[in-house]
């Protein structure tokens, strides 16, 4: 018994719950560290928008005025943009035409003026681009009446993202209430207008209309494409010539050069075709501003980072003299000396929540400000190394590029190799020669191997022959550039050149 409760005592003694202390290292991200980081990963005309935000939410901050360009934005040097690398100021005595005459007159104002017009934006007076199924609409406009046009539109927006018309003329008329007649008048019209092979309700008929049509423009088509398209177009997309052959009684031959011209003219997805593109939609690039240009001056590589007139931020005076009332410190009857009369006593009434909105607000400013001037500072150093590091490619071109790694930055700038991708991420630069190209592109050493092929393929297409993709890797040996065929196979098909057996 005695040795049972000996027993039970030192089993409960075990359980007792213990208090010790200790120190210990371990990593602590700081809120102020986190900020800096996102804003240090954003791109310039995403920094413009957070900028934005934050001063319609912070009433400390607020913008120095400083003369801009009309143009890009960027702070003039007297009347020299750095960025557009041109004088703004209008002389008088020079002869102008009008080239305004068909944009607002508010537009021109602001841009003759140089006026900071915050709610004119520059390029609202580019071409916007138009979606295909706009411009068809618009052109069908021209030709049936209003009820025509109606129509018209409810077929469009019946159409898929190849272009095909996913319900019958039937159904449409069932659902809608229409003569089937009037729905078939409405859709010739829009087959006219639209990409040959938009309105088709499959790929078979996209493909026959489209085979019709150059048929109808002076195109020689092999005998054998509208056999094939009609009636075996399953087993054409399997490859099954053979069965084809015996099938529909054409050679071999003759269904490979049937394939060739349904691979060159013919098209699966009309709606996706460029030839619906006009004037208004010169591009599908989107507009990309640089965050850096890197300009040749006096044969001197300079590196600047671009500031928009939204990154030159400062604190609100009575926001920021009001904080210093309220700190308290040992200077403060020193401090005293060199405030305005207004400000003390506008100090001395407020009540602690007042205090504590100026402090917090002061406070946010100074943290915004801070983290906005070390992204620059950071992406200055960082584009400064790499300018450095990269110095043939930036006077001799792409074939001058040489491998790099962030993590050669890093070490050369003296930051996280972290810190050089968040700072180059989703960032362009503008080179010597005008080129926006972004950051990516200097640590890709195949761009220079890529450029060789290219020309490879190019002087090949001159002369008439056809290059394997075992040939190039030979001759690119032979410049002294070491890579495998299918390295070769890769790098021509991101360049978006087809095998030497189709080109």
């Amino acid at each position: 018994m005695i040795a049972f409760l000996y027993t039970l005592e030192v089993l409960m003694s075990w359980m007792e719950a213990t208090y010790e202390y200790g120190q210990e290292m371990r990593a602590w991200v700081s809120p102020s560290l986190i900020e800096a980081n996102y804003i240090l990963s954003l791109s310039q005309q995403e920094l413009q928008q957070v900028i934005e935000q934050e001063m319609a939410g912070n009433p400390a901050l607020e913008v120095e005025d400083r003369p801009i360009c009309p143009t890009c934005g960027s702070v003039l040097d007297g009347n020299w943009c750095p960025t557009c690398m041109m004088d703004i100021r209008v002389k008088a005595d020079e002869p102008t035409t009008d080239p305004w005459e068909d944009f607002p007159e508010q537009a021109i104002t602001s841009i003759a003026n140089g006026q900071d017009d915050a709610e004119f934006d520059p390029m609202t007076l580019v071409a916007s681009s138009e979606s295909l199924i706009d411009q068809i609409l618009s052109d069908v406009r021209t030709v049936l009446d209003d009820r025509g046009a109606a129509i018209a539109e409810y077929l469009l927006e019946s159409l898929d993202e190849r272009g095909f018309l996913i319900q019958s003329l039937d159904e449409i008329a069932g659902l809608t209430g229409l003569d089937e007649e009037e729905l078939q008048a409405v859709l010739d019209v829009i087959r006219d207008v639209a990409p040959v092979g938009v309105g088709a309700h499959d790929l078979r008929e996209c493909l026959l209309l489209q085979t019709s049509y150059l048929m109808t423009s002076g195109f020689d088509v092999p005998a054998a494409t509208i056999p094939i398209i009609d009636t075996a177009l399953t087993d054409f997309g399997a490859h099954k010539y053979g069965q084809i052959s015996r099938d529909l009684g054409f050679s071999i031959p003759e269904i490979e050069a049937a394939r060739d011209f349904i691979r060159e003219f013919l098209n699966p997805f009309p709606l996706q075709s460029g030839q619906g593109r006009t004037w208004r939609s010169p591009s599908d690039s989107t507009y990309v501003a640089p965050d850096v240009v890197i300009a040749l001056k006096d044969g001197e590589l300079v590196v600047e980072v671009i500031d928009s007139k939204y990154f030159h931020l400062r604190t609100n005076a009575l926001y920021d003299q009001l904080s210093g009332q309220f700190a308290r410190r040992k200077s403060l009857p020193q401090r005293e000396a060199a405030v305005p009369e207004a400000i003390r006593e506008a100090a001395s009434s407020v009540s602690s929540d007042d205090k504590d909105h100026v402090r917090h607000y002061t406070h946010r400013a100074r943290m915004f400000i801070s983290n906005i001037q070390q992204r620059r500072d950071t992406l200055l150093r960082i584009s400064q190394c790499i300018c450095e590091l990269q110095e043939s490619f930036l006077r001799g071109g792409v074939r001058e590029l040489r491998p790099l790694t962030r993590a050669v930055v890093a070490q050369q700038v003296g930051v996280h190799e972290s810190t050089v991708s968040r700072a180059t991420a989703s960032k362009y630069v503008m080179l010597p020669n005008r080129k926006v190209i972004p950051f990516s592109d200097f640590f890709t050493p195949s761009l220079s191997t890529k450029d060789i092929i290219k020309e490879l393929i190019v002087e090949e297409s001159r002369r008439g022959t056809s290059l394997t993709d075992r040939t190039i890797c030979d001759l690119l040996l032979q410049r002294g550039v070491r890579i495998a065929r299918r390295t070769v196979a890769k790098y021509r098909a991101e360049l978006g050149i087809l095998p030497s057996t189709m080109r």
